[in-house]
């Protein structure tokens, strides 16, 4: 194919914009549905008897859990991706609006709230990971959707009749016919990350008894999302410098691997 065959990526990342900067953002806008969802699905949970969690206590569980996602990916993209740029010029953790989030710092904020509530509503560590552990992949689903509006972590140079010609990709100025055609990343994850995860993450919880066994569906969760984030990372162009020859996506991606497979080891051995 040649390259005036490739769709031109030319989605405007603003649903309303006010001023070059200031707007409602189809990102944003993810955010708050992700965490709309996973309101609704924790709220099913209890009503059908699946949970046993208070009106009070669920709104405490999603109020910590949404901090722990704002926080954690935030400060994880600042320390993971951008952590000589913190050095020099720490403030540039306040500046959100310029964008920057990390989804295995979402994770380690995740943890770090379901221990809280866990103390506070003195339920089980690893219970209260099985409970939400499906509430999160339609948040993950609707970020990487918002990433492929953004027209941004786009994937490397490919030219399969799918690709996608990013104009971000290519130093400003450049002229299209010299942008090379990429894969669109941002939807393979969006798929394997979030909707796939989605799929077996619910099929786990409502059709299966692996709520009987502490930790088994948090173990699976994690392993799971591991494997295909690392798959997906293949297609990905790499954002920061590689770490022995990884991507930071991929690394990341191991400790949550091995965690997945102790927490899986862990539940057979005491199921």
């Amino acid at each position: 194919m040649s390259k005036t065959e490739y769709w031109v990526h030319d989605l405007d990342p603003f649903l309303f914009q006010f001023t070059e900067n200031f707007g409602i953002r189809y990102y944003g806008l993810a955010y708050a549905l992700g965490f709309l969802v996973a309101i609704w699905l924790l709220y099913i949970f209890c009503k059908h008897g699946k949970v046993a969690l208070t009106q009070e206590e669920q709104s405490l569980t999603i109020t910590a859990i949404m901090v722990g996602v704002l926080l954690g990916g935030r400060l994880g993209y600042m320390f993971f991706y951008a952590f000589q740029d913190v050095i020099h010029r720490p403030w540039i953790i306040l500046q959100v609006w310029k964008g920057g989030m990390a989804s295995h710092g979402g994770f380690i904020g995740v943890v770090l709230a379901c221990w809280w509530i866990s103390k506070k509503i003195k339920i089980s560590f690893l219970q209260l990971g099985d409970i939400l552990c499906p509430l999160v992949p339609p948040g993950i689903l609707l970020g990487r959707i918002a990433n492929f509006i953004n027209g941004e972590l786009w994937g490397k140079i490919s030219t399969v009749s799918w690709s996608v010609i990013f104009p971000q990709s290519a130093p400003l100025g450049t002229p299209l016919e010299l942008i090379m055609p990429r894969h669109p990343s941002q939807l393979y994850a969006a798929a394997l990350e979030g909707l796939l995860l989605l799929i077996y993450s619910q099929w786990r919880f409502w059709r299966t008894g692996v709520l009987a066994t502490s930790g088994r569906l948090t173990g699976e969760f994690l392993a799971f999302y591991a494997v295909v984030r690392i798959f997906g990372e293949q297609f990905r162009e790499p954002d920061a410098p590689l770490i022995m020859d990884l991507s930071r996506g991929s690394f990341y991606s191991l400790f949550l691997l091995v965690a997945g497979a102790f927490l899986i080891f862990r539940s057979r051995k005491t199921a």
